[in-house]
């Protein structure tokens, strides 16, 4: 080979090399800045191919979808001086690559040692202007809310960060308190379990009372309606007797004492001690003359 076509070979690999090295593509999802000699020149390359000085020009890609920051449990009071165990995480992402670049040099890591203080403290003031009861149920959604807002501002003026939302994994209250809650929460158990059998029982009570008198009030119609039917069949025996009787009134006096011997006389070896001429043997007289 001569030396004019490995002088040529070599020119095209060079031109193949640098124009190479020149392109360079920014996704969708990237957020970027062109640099020249370390200086920002571009602080924001918009998505698609684009053409650089080669060793002149350096660029900085940034993953531009949102991250999340996974915070260690941490310690706040609450306006009651009530101390809690609070695990959190953070979403963020850039939106301003200049500032992101100039305060992290595009390092993920020292983003997040700048944000994780931010985030502290906020939740450490939202804490600190609320009860217990409101940050474990009744207020969190809106402490979250305030919470992000506020930062918002400041991460994007101080570091080119959105703060996409802040959340609450966790909330638990020191293993020294814990067991003193338990107790009190118990008791409260105990003497709520305590009122409800007490009303339970006058309840109880109320009801029985009310079912012995309405029973006594159901004896008491019935035995008067069983004697009234008494009544009226007595009535009506003694009308048929007084009626057979004024038929037949010796007939009649003969039947009573037929059983008034029939009562004397039910049982075997029964004795009784009566003169010959008494009234009660003057039927069983006069049907042996008979």
């Amino acid at each position: 080979m001569s030396g004019k076509s490995m002088t040529g070979l070599m020119i095209a690999l060079f031109l193949l090399v640098v124009g190479y090295n020149s392109l360079y593509i920014i996704k969708e999802t990237d957020r970027a800045v062109l640099l020249k000699f370390g200086e920002i020149v571009n602080p924001d390359i918009k998505p698609g191919l684009h053409v650089r000085w080669p060793v002149i020009n350096k660029v900085r890609k940034f993953d531009g979808r949102v991250q999340t920051l996974d915070a260690q449990p941490q310690s706040y009071l609450t306006v009651e001086k009530k101390r809690l165990i609070v695990d959190s995480f953070i979403k963020w992402r850039v939106i301003d690559p200049q500032k992101y670049y100039t305060a992290t040099s595009g390092d993920e890591y020292k983003a997040a040692e700048l944000l994780f203080p931010n985030v502290d403290a906020g939740l450490r003031n939202q804490f600190g202007e609320r009860t217990l009861t409101e940050v474990v149920s009744g207020e969190r959604d809106e402490l979250m809310v305030e919470l992000v807002n506020a930062l918002s501002v400041q991460t994007k003026e101080e570091l080119g960060i959105e703060m996409v939302d802040i959340r609450v994994k966790k909330i638990d209250l020191p293993q020294e308190v814990s067991a003193s809650v338990y107790e009190r929460m118990r008791t409260e158990r105990e003497r709520e379990a305590r009122e409800l059998r007490s009303r339970g029982k006058e309840l109880a009570e109320g009801i029985q009372a009310d079912a012995d008198r309405q029973k006594a009030v159901i004896e008491a119609n019935a035995y008067r309606d069983a004697q009234e039917v008494r009544g009226e069949g007595d009535a009506m025996a003694a009308n048929i007797y007084a009626q057979a009787y004024n038929k037949d009134p010796e007939f009649y006096a003969f039947y009573r004492s037929l059983n008034a011997y029939k009562e004397a006389f039910n049982q075997q070896g029964d004795i009784m001690v009566l003169k010959p001429d008494s009234d009660f043997f003057r039927y069983l007289g006069n049907s042996k003359g008979k």
